[in-house]
């Protein structure tokens, strides 16, 4: 076997088809949102109605998408995944005409809202790698790194193909590209059967894991998904405050590749972290990583305080975002130890929904820093959510410590002889 662990990876029979067909259906995720406000905005001249549809799609992704998971890991990847697309593709294509012949507003959002069907194609692909590496944890640790960059590409290329895809051709070209590229490789990735996790019916009465009937109840998951909320306030308002400090600055159009700067730092620190033997307990890993990102994100806000130079600043975005993926990757694969077997796809939907949910909280809290405070102070808000992320797995590590040793000074029940 070849001593890189990514090749390693891909020495596995069905490994490079299934993550082929789920890099290409992975990429329109990062084009959506883009295109759809690009459509909506440039014909009905609103960027209210724009950003409200958006909005509604991402709400309706938190509540639908964990119940796909669950059939997911009930009935297996291919069943499920491609009628899903199916369905999250007819309804980008409503969109598209809703558009197109001026249809009333609220059509806009009933389409929209059904894309809310799409599958977590990420998480499918960890389920996929936890499923073939069961038993080996570095190979585990390599994959998630693996995925995590590769999210970070895809939502790195997504926006900048979309602006590119509706500029350059028409507006709706974004979106009709994206429902193509995602229902091709999800039909690629779901032929991909030999490397399918098996399916997992909880319905079987011999079935220990369905003893737990949310996994919002199992231990340490409300933590956990709180500090994913925490993380993704770091992304959304990181994002909203730096595309308005370049608009200050007068270089509004420079902030979509500032951002693909602190993406690109994400996206090589995590394959550097994924080459790496992991050392000490994983809570321990997470903790520090968190540490470190909650460190790092004080350089943008430095820089912006220090120097008001967007060059500067795009420096200090490529450092703080060396620390997200290995946080986020610690984080993934605390999921995956804490989910019940047979129901990895849910878990790690969960806490992609949590992301959502923060990317979506940071956009509204860095908004209004912005608004109130001005765009320097606007940094102090990433700065803060790293904070949150932070004291979260400081104390579930602390927690899970004390837990630990409880258990081992508890006394051993009493031997009962069984001689008459």
């Amino acid at each position: 076997m070849p001593h890189n662990p990514y090749s390693r990876l891909f020495a596995i029979p069905g490994a490079t088809a299934f993550t082929l067909g789920n890099l290409v259906a992975r990429l329109p995720m990062g084009m959506f949102s883009v295109s759809a406000v690009i459509m909506i905005s440039g014909a009905r001249g609103s960027y209210a109605l724009a950003g409200a549809v958006t909005a509604t799609g991402l709400a309706a992704t938190a509540v639908v998408a964990p119940w796909t998971a669950r059939l997911v890991d009930r009935h297996g990847q291919a069943r499920v995944a491609v009628p899903a697309t199916l369905v999250a593709a007819l309804g980008s294509l409503s969109l598209v005409l809703g558009v197109r012949y001026g249809a009333p507003d609220w059509t806009l959002f009933a389409s929209y809202a059904a894309t809310a069907t799409t599958p977590n194609t990420g998480g499918m692909s960890r389920a996929r790698w936890a499923h073939l590496l069961k038993g080996d944890a570095r190979a585990v640790h390599t994959a998630n790194s693996f995925e995590q960059a590769a999210d970070e590409l895809c939502f790195m290329l997504g926006p900048v193909l979309a602006a590119f895809l509706c500029g350059t051709f028409f507006p709706q070209a974004g979106t009709l590209i994206g429902v193509v590229l995602l229902v091709t490789g999800v039909l690629v990735f779901a032929a991909q059967r030999a490397t399918e996790p098996p399916p997992h019916d909880r319905r079987d009465p011999t079935d220990t894991s369905a003893a737990t009937k949310s996994l919002l109840r199992a231990r340490g998951m409300p933590a956990l998904l709180i500090g994913f909320l925490a993380t993704g306030a770091v992304f959304g308002s990181l994002e909203v405050v730096t595309i308005a400090y370049a608009d200050g600055q007068g270089h509004k159009a420079a902030a979509g590749v500032v951002l693909a700067l602190q993406a690109a730092g994400s996206c090589a620190a995590g394959l550097v972290y994924g080459a790496a033997k992991p050392r000490g307990s994983l809570g321990r890993r997470h903790v520090l990583c968190a540490a470190a990102m909650a460190a790092v994100m004080t350089l943008p806000l430095l820089a912006v305080a220090s120097t008001g130079s967007l060059i500067v600043l795009s420096v200090a975005l490529l450092c703080a975002g060396m620390a997200t993926a290995p946080t986020m990757v610690t984080a993934m694969t605390l999921v995956q130890r804490r989910t019940p077997e047979g129901r990895l796809n849910e878990g790690m939907t969960l806490a992609v929904t949590g992301l959502l949910g923060g990317i979506a909280c940071g956009a509204a809290c860095g908004g209004w820093a912005v608004e109130h405070l001005g765009t320097a102070a606007g940094y102090g808000v990433p700065v803060a959510a790293a904070c949150c992320a932070l004291l979260l797995s400081s104390a579930q590590a602390c927690a899970t410590s004390t837990r630990a040793r409880l258990r081992r000074r508890r006394p051993a029940p009493p031997h009962v002889s069984s001689a008459v």
